[in-house]
């Protein structure tokens, strides 16, 4: 039985009876009267009008072109010791009768994680929302604060995206005296295992979903996060400097650059699936010199390589693919770095074992049996579920992921639509519905060397000359939605020294999975019209 069911039912009952209460909004004394709002296990804590600009404090968001709107700050409880934050923004004028989620990241904890794909939605005329997970008072990058707490776990796994919803449609259904028409859905890495879990449980949701390098396997996900740590840290003169990881990435890239659908001239690898890399070809044979790896140096890059493995050597779980190296915020440097002076996301296995749990002494097979056993059943339940229901109402689903991703393996996105397709009868079939598209030299949300995926719904993004469906994929979910046509390719982009006021270097077709882009004999490799989508490598080239 799902606890959240009954509240959502009776959330959309009192937002009837508010919608005929209350008159559309004129004024400031309209928001203000959300404060007394009543619905079920919910606390409306603030309700006011920002005026056109923005606002200052915690997480500001101040932008010229911010339209004035109805900040609404309010908790969501889920059951006992529950406290679920939501955030509503209602635009004063112009709504569209449109609700846009938003995800959060890591642990959440915050609200502000959310302001920029928000600021992005008000400027549409979306009534646009964001919850903390439920895990206040963690950050994004630690969640120490919730061991001991199941119930916030859950929220965190697997509820609070759904309270988010609900309570957001019900203010904003009051608030304007009018139901919602349609409802979105976008976020990246956290934020995609949310919109995951949303199109899986809670399928009347929304309907359409955008979510980018999505946590699927929430459990091994930190266990290969913790298993890099202790490669790179256990023992001295393994971890990898900033110069070697350069070197490492310039190898593979002269190993791989040209495989399978890829090319030799780009920055980046292409097609990494088609390619083995052995760090040992860097191995030095003397000394630690800046132009070779040590020993110990080619231990730590084979890890990270392999993945996980049990004390045979086998792997257990996805590794990082050859190209993810060096490629911006979240490459291997983060994964071998301690920021909060323990490994990252390290918490989670604090929730099983105890907080003064000796994290060196990392045991994969033994450890994740027991971590599976209790955490499991919580938060991983996007390695389960069917997407049945939601492709019976009509809902559509677009999922992108990084191939240089070194925080989320991109291989879980891959195995995860495999998945859809089986069930739905084939990739035919699942291309109804749902589409994946996989991003050569795209790192973990964003960055990377590779032409950059731009989705509008970001707010953070600076869109490509004549932004559309052709560049954009939130626009090409609402227009896949809303006019049936659905993307077969979307059209990355890269700037001249990453600077879009230089101009366009390169762009390049991301495919509809399992396709990939082949260039059309010797065109121009910057230029996305040189090449086109297929499974298979076209004949005559």
């Amino acid at each position: 039985m799902n606890p959240i069911r009954p509240t959502r039912r009776t959330l959309a009952s009192a937002a009837g009876l508010l919608a005929m209460t209350l008159a559309a909004p004129a004024a400031a004394a309209t928001c203000e009267a959300l404060n007394d709002v009543r619905l079920p296990n919910t606390v409306i804590k603030s309700a006011d009008v920002t005026p056109a600009g923005g606002f200052a404090g915690m997480g500001a968001v101040r932008t010229p072109d911010l339209p004035a709107f109805c900040r609404v700050v309010a908790s969501v409880s889920t059951g006992p010791g529950s406290d679920v934050g939501v955030e509503i923004w209602l635009p004063l004028s112009s709504w569209q009768g449109v609700f846009h989620g938003n995800g959060n990241g890591g642990f959440g904890g915050v609200l502000a994680a959310g302001y920029g794909p928000m600021t992005a939605g008000l400027r549409r005329g979306y009534a646009t929302a964001v919850t903390d997970t439920g895990t206040a008072p963690a950050t994004p990058l630690e969640g120490d604060a919730l061991i001991g707490q199941p119930q916030k776990w859950r929220d965190w796994g697997h509820r609070s995206t759904h309270a988010m919803t609900v309570t957001g449609k019900a203010i904003a259904e009051a608030f304007y005296g009018a139901p919602v028409r349609r409802a979105y859905y976008t976020g990246c890495s956290t934020g995609g295992q949310e919109g995951l879990i949303e199109a899986l449980y809670y399928p009347r949701d929304y309907d359409g979903i955008l979510v980018g390098a999505p946590v699927i396997n929430r459990t091994w996900g930190h266990a290969a996060v913790l298993a890099n740590d202790l490669a790179a840290n256990l023992h001295p003169g393994r971890r990898l400097s900033g110069v070697k990881l350069r070197l490492l990435s310039n190898a593979a890239l002269k190993e791989c650059g040209g495989a399978g659908s890829g090319l030799v001239s780009d920055s980046f690898i292409g097609d990494p699936k088609a390619c083995k890399f052995d760090p040992a070809v860097l191995q030095c044979h003397d000394s630690d010199l800046a132009n070779c790896l040590t020993p110990g140096e080619v231990m730590t890059a084979r890890a990270f390589y392999a993945g996980p493995t049990d004390r045979k050597g086998r792997p257990m779980f996805y590794g990082w693919l050859p190209g993810s190296e060096a490629t911006g915020l979240f490459d291997w440097n983060f994964l071998q770095s301690r920021p909060n002076g323990q490994p990252p996301f390290v918490s989670l296995f604090k929730w099983v074992f105890g907080r003064d749990w000796d994290w060196s002494k990392f045991q994969v097979e033994s450890d994740m049996a027991k971590v599976d056993a209790e955490l499991g059943p919580i938060v991983n339940d996007a390695t389960r579920g069917s997407l049945r229901d939601f492709r019976a109402r009509g809902g559509k689903l677009i999922i992108y992921h990084g191939w240089a991703d070194a925080l989320v393996p991109p291989d879980q996105s891959v195995a995860f639509y495999d998945r859809v397709a089986r069930e739905a009868g084939g990739v035919d079939e699942a291309q109804t519905f749902a589409r994946l598209f996989m991003a050569p030299g795209f790192s973990h949300c964003g960055g990377g060397e590779g032409p950059g995926v731009f989705n509008a719904a970001n707010g953070g993004a600076v869109p490509p000359p004549s932004a559309s469906a052709r560049h954009d994929l939130f626009a090409a979910l609402t227009d896949w939605v809303e006019k049936g046509a659905a993307p077969s390719q979307v059209i990355a982009t890269r700037y001249v020294e990453n600077a879009p006021a230089k101009g366009v270097a390169m762009q390049r077709p991301l495919c509809a999975y399992p396709a990939r882009a082949w260039r059309r004999g010797d065109g121009d490799a910057t230029d996305a019209a040189s090449f086109v989508c297929s499974i298979k490598r076209p004949s005559g080239k």
